[in-house]
């Protein structure tokens, strides 16, 4: 019978053999998160789930974008509420965001898990939700928009996300201030080419010479490629998927043209740190330990991706 401890033990022992590309990477990271799904339904005490439910991750899990180690970014959705119903997910929802912790995705600091009444509701709590937070004028309600629009659900029947996210689209058509909004809560990034053309990297501490590649690298794509899903009802979940839907829209093409292949470098860049000993590591990329041609490649898509950023945010401001 499994345990959390036998499933990080087989988790960390495995995990090697699958770093030969990130689609293999991800689809064992779902392997994992299923394993403690089915070990945390067997904890609680009823004997099975009382209504049908789905259980989704999102970020960079929901994106199918994780790297070797992740944190926890997940929510469940669930048929109907009632009290029964209500205390057997919440109790579910505490037990998985334990029992991920326990295997080696420690917790997350935005509290995005299904231990957090948020993120754990009924069907219909969560259409009320979601409109909630597309009326609601706070930062955190578009956070929340943008970090449920990379949901993909791992267990039970997708129509509840596809439900839930058509809300989000049929309700951007009819208030393009939506859009806006999303793009106000995404416009500032930090620029990371200095005045001389130069990468600006991190000066001190223990990351002295790195760059973050989250920030600095993924979210400028991460950030337009979700906008433009949005606006062009996209319900694909990766970057990658997005950015192939899109360019199929011949006002995209141009835009994007370098996208595809530039995002899969980055990848490529994160999956080369796989002697990352914490959640963290996996974000630092030293430059000098880089080659001048790909310190040179690494330049370009740092500044096409500000160009992209740039574009977007323009584009969608003039269209809503």
């Amino acid at each position: 019978m499994e345990t959390y401890e036998s499933i990080k033990k087989w988790k960390d022992a495995h995990i090697s053999s699958y770093l030969l590309n990130n689609v293999s990477l991800n689809e064992f990271h779902d392997q994992v998160m299923l394993k403690v799904l089915h070990v945390a339904m067997g904890k609680i005490e009823w004997s099975k789930p009382p209504c049908e439910f789905i259980w989704f991750i999102t970020g960079s899990g929901g994106r199918f974008e994780q790297g070797l180690i992740s944190d926890q970014d997940h929510g469940i959705v669930y048929e109907i509420s009632n009290e029964e119903n209500d205390q057997y997910f919440k109790v579910l929802g505490e037990e998985l965001s334990y029992g991920m912790d326990c295997v080696g995705y420690p917790y997350c600091n935005g509290n995005i898990m299904s231990s957090n009444p948020i993120w754990c509701k009924s069907l219909e709590q969560w259409r009320t939700q979601i409109i909630h937070w597309m009326e609601n004028e706070s930062w955190e309600s578009i956070r929340y928009l943008q970090i449920f629009y990379d949901a993909r659900v791992l267990y039970g029947n997708t129509n509840y996300i596809q439900q839930l996210k058509s809300i989000i689209l049929e309700y951007q058509l009819e208030h393009p201030s939506l859009l806006s909004r999303f793009v106000a809560n995404v416009k500032h990034i930090k620029s990371v080419i200095g005045p001389m053309g130069q990468i600006l990297v991190e000066q001190h501490g223990v990351y002295q010479g790195c760059i973050n590649l989250k920030y600095a690298a993924f979210l400028p794509y991460v950030n337009s490629i979700r906008l433009l899903s949005i606006k062009e009802g996209v319900y694909k979940t990766s970057t990658l998927e997005r950015i192939e839907q899109l360019k199929k829209k011949v006002r995209y093409k141009d835009l994007l043209q370098y996208s595809f292949e530039n995002f899969s470098t980055l990848i490529t860049y994160r999956m080369s740190l796989f002697h990352s000993k914490n959640y963290d590591d996996t974000h630092y990329l030293n430059i000098k330990k880089l080659s001048k041609e790909q310190r040179k490649q690494l330049k370009r898509i740092l500044k096409d991706g500000k160009k992209l950023h740039d574009s977007v945010v323009e584009l969608t401001f003039l269209k809503s």
